[in-house]
């Protein structure tokens, strides 16, 4: 991924996070968190549990609101959107959570279809069928069509998920711990599919994870979260083999990396 990197930074910003404050209570979450998230590009963003690593991406989505600072998606102030321009922008992100959150009542056609039709009712069913299949095909998993999520495995579940964020074609892609209970194996078919989606949707990418092996096999770029601001930025080696702040070296030695 590394290779890439230098032909993205000239490429704009399609996300742009300035002084971020958020706290929940007395819990200050985000202290000062300020980012550049480049067009095209996949950033990773590392940090241990209960950093603000999901909290951040929800406010890029506008599901929170943050304390202080400036966040803009395409050019425009979350904050300031009214409801239809605020949906239009989020219409444009798909998210990939964690534990896929498919409706368990549904088959993989209908969980898959579920938002295309919601938000585009004037397609015919020949028309949704072939997006459907289209997505699944994406994510090799087109024999599962007929299946319902209980019979599918968990990495089978994260590519569903996926799918479904796809269908809408989304210019961004929100994964959160994508690789999160999987076993190596799966996990690297995880991360080869995040690099898939890169390259055949053109998509930017913002990867909340604490899997190093995951954060080194997809990003473009590395942004460490800790104490509510952003310590480091660049490749996996400018962040972790050329850095001798303590705290970035504690984390990587925590992780174990093939």
């Amino acid at each position: 991924m590394e290779n890439e990197t230098a032909d993205i930074v000239k490429t704009k910003n399609i996300i742009s996070i300035k002084g971020a404050k958020k706290s929940f209570g007395k819990n200050q979450v985000l202290t000062d968190a300020t980012l550049d998230i480049k067009k095209g590009e996949n950033l990773v963003i590392l940090g241990k549990s209960g950093t603000g690593k999901s909290v951040l991406i929800k406010m890029i989505a506008g599901l929170i609101k943050p304390d202080a600072g400036n966040i803009t998606v395409f050019g425009k102030d979350v904050e300031s959107l009214d409801r239809k321009s605020l949906d239009d922008v989020r219409l444009k992100i798909g998210f990939s959570f964690q534990s896929a959150a498919l409706y368990d009542s549904m088959t993989v056609r209908e969980n898959i279809a579920f938002p295309l039709i919601r938000n585009n009712k004037r397609l015919s069913a020949d028309e949704v069928e072939k997006a459907v299949r289209k997505a699944l095909e994406d994510v090799d998993l087109e024999k599962t069509i007929d299946q319902m999520p209980a019979e599918l495995s968990g990495g089978q579940r994260k590519r569903v998920g996926i799918a479904r964020a796809l269908i809408m074609k989304p210019e961004i892609m929100m994964y959160d711990e994508p690789t999160s209970g999987l076993d190596p194996i799966t996990s690297t078919e995880i991360n080869n599919l995040i690099n898939h989606v890169q390259e055949t949707y053109h998509t930017t990418a913002i990867i909340i994870t604490h899997d190093l092996t995951c954060a080194k096999a997809t990003g473009n770029r590395i942004a460490v979260l800790m104490d509510g601001t952003f310590v480091a930025t660049g490749t996996f080696d400018e962040v972790f083999k050329d850095n001798d702040n303590e705290k970035i070296k504690s984390f990587y030695e925590y992780n174990f990396i093939l």
